[in-house]
């Protein structure tokens, strides 16, 4: 697992936990931490292995084990990062970006099963389409060729159970999640996370690959500095 810091000046703690084949150099995320070093925030970045073995060992403890040195910080964790987030302790806000909490309806739940039985760790099942349709219009070229394309039975095993183990969401936690996305299921988070708590934005899997995410961005930073209260009393945001 790949760790940086961004901002070392920065006054306020922030852990951001990067999404499966996200990375610090695609122009979308770089564009996200540097809206969240503007705001002054200490930025601990984490690239995720896109190949897993064991859940807890591989992505869970060492980004567990990190957090438990810092004093006061506050979460940001998109999609398979948000799979991780909902395990860590001592955040003080939890926000969330569409949560890998639950395999999108293109991945059936025979094939899924299938798959996790499947004793193997090479990545030889297809990830599925990561286009700009599922991903977001403002996905650009490097990021698309730069995605991986394949995943390993071991990493759907390990997801799922993951899935299958998620603790009870925090309370004050907020999610920004897309209608139309593709990739996740929506369902784990209606299951847990009030109405109220949930911003909907238009786009694919990536808020900061929408087209809107400037029109989303001021809200993002206010979710991470006081929690749910910011969204709770908002005023829809313009299409």
């Amino acid at each position: 697992m790949r760790h940086r810091v961004f901002n070392e000046d920065g006054g306020e703690e922030l852990v951001f936990v990067m999404g499966w084949g996200n990375r610090w150099t695609h122009e979308n995320v770089s564009w996200l931490i540097g809206k969240l070093t503007d705001a002054d925030y200490r930025v601990h970045a984490f690239e995720l292995p896109t190949n897993i073995d064991d859940f807890k060992a591989d992505w869970l403890e060492p980004i567990a084990e990190y957090v438990r040195d810092l004093e006061e910080y506050q979460l940001l964790g998109h999609s398979a990062g948000a799979l991780i987030a909902q395990a860590l302790d001592g955040a003080d806000n939890h926000v969330y970006l569409s949560p890998f909490w639950g395999y999108g309806e293109r991945y059936s739940e025979p094939l899924l099963e299938a798959a996790s039985r499947i004793p193997t760790t090479f990545p030889c099942l297809p990830a599925g389409e990561m286009d700009r349709t599922a991903l977001g219009e403002e996905a650009t070229d490097h990021q698309l060729a730069t995605t991986p394309k394949w995943v390993s039975p071991a990493f759907v095993r390990e997801t799922r159970h993951a899935q299958a183990e998620l603790l009870t969401i925090d309370h004050d936690a907020v999610v920004f999640c897309s209608l139309t996305d593709p990739v996740i299921s929506l369902r784990p988070i209606g299951e847990r996370v009030p109405a109220e708590h949930v911003v909907l934005y238009d786009g694919g899997h990536e808020l900061f690959s929408s087209p809107g995410r400037e029109r989303y961005v001021d809200l993002l930073l206010e979710a991470l500095a006081e929690g749910a209260a910011a969204v709770e009393t908002r005023e829809t945001v313009p299409a």
